[in-house]
């Protein structure tokens, strides 16, 4: 039984790693600011401290005693980071050194953290692999690619374990459809679940990779035991690439709803196409097929319809 720190644990994502934790009998610390997390997230049996990640002496705290940390907690939007710079670069980068500084300090212990497909950018080369040019377009993206260079930093210098894993689009339950920051899956589910209609910005041809939130936390899990002081980053993806207009298509035949998208202005700057390789973290972490997006889609549109359990 290991003993492990999990940041952001009452989020989407944290709380799925929780829950997966705390099953196959592990301890679980998880630092939380509950500000788009929710204690009805909380696992079972994990422990909770409330307090900022980008606190050092909170973050230090936290650390005594585990044997690795999983990192999530971040604002984990493109948006807020146009409007708040600087605050969301003291969460989503300043932080992550704090992490490592903690982690460096108790033992050094490793540590697994979310990275993002943002770092790519607009690429011209499909499917996108870990070596492809690093083209961040948002504030996000760039933290994100600081993070992976201050795990260089981590390992080389102060002899800390790491892995960075690049999540692509990531959907299931738990993640609030009326977050103004969630996922369009989510979004969709919920509007077309109720008989409403969704829009689609553009001509619905961009395509994404949506990965189901079981296979990140199945990727996260993995990640723990590969962590290396070389600091390897890998893709958390499918390989499979679906428009929004055959998402919203899928969506609406398990709804029993009209396939009628509401079309919208195209959106400066949005990326046209992403869809990552997933080849080397199958080979490198022993990853599974993938959960198909259509049984996804269902099970999500099955918390949706039970009443969203786990959203306070």
């Amino acid at each position: 039984m290991a003993h492990y720190l999990v940041t952001g644990g009452c989020g989407f994502i944290g709380s799925h790693l929780c829950a997966a934790l705390v099953a196959r009998g592990d301890r679980v610390r998880v630092l939380d600011d509950l500000s788009t997390g929710s204690r009805a997230n909380l696992a079972p049996g994990a422990g909770l401290v409330v307090g900022d990640v980008a606190d050092p002496a909170v973050v230090q705290g936290a650390m005594q005693g585990v044997d690795g940390c999983f990192h999530l907690a971040a604002i984990a939007s493109v948006e807020r980071a146009v409007r708040e710079w600087l605050a969301t670069h003291r969460v989503n980068l300043s932080a992550t050194i704090g992490v490592f500084d903690a982690a460096r300090a108790v033992g050094p212990v490793p540590v697994v953290y979310a990275s993002s497909a943002a770092v790519y950018g607009d690429q011209e080369t499909l499917p996108i692999a870990e070596d492809a040019p690093k083209r961040p377009l948002s504030a996000y993206g760039a933290d994100k690619l600081g993070c992976e260079q201050q795990a260089l930093v981590a390992g080389h210098v102060h002899q800390v374990p790491t892995m960075g894993l690049r999540f692509f689009n990531v959907f299931g339950p738990r993640q609030d459809p009326k977050s103004p920051y969630s996922g369009v899956i989510s979004i969709f589910c919920d509007r077309l679940s109720a008989g409403q209609p969704v829009q689609v910005f553009g001509d619905g041809g961009q395509t994404r990779d949506f990965i189901f939130v079981a296979d990140i936390v199945a990727g996260l899990l993995a990640a723990m035991r590969a962590a290396d002081v070389s600091a390897p980053v890998l893709n958390l993806c499918t390989g499979r690439a679906t428009s929004v207009l055959d998402l919203v298509s899928l969506i609406a035949a398990l709804c029993n709803t009209p396939d009628a998208p509401v079309f919208q202005p195209a959106r400066s700057g949005e990326i046209r196409h992403s869809v990552g390789s997933a080849a080397r973290a199958r080979a490198m972490l022993g990853l599974s097929e993938p959960v198909g997006l259509r049984e996804g889609l269902a099970e999500t549109l099955g918390w949706l319809r039970a009443g969203r359990p786990g959203l306070a």
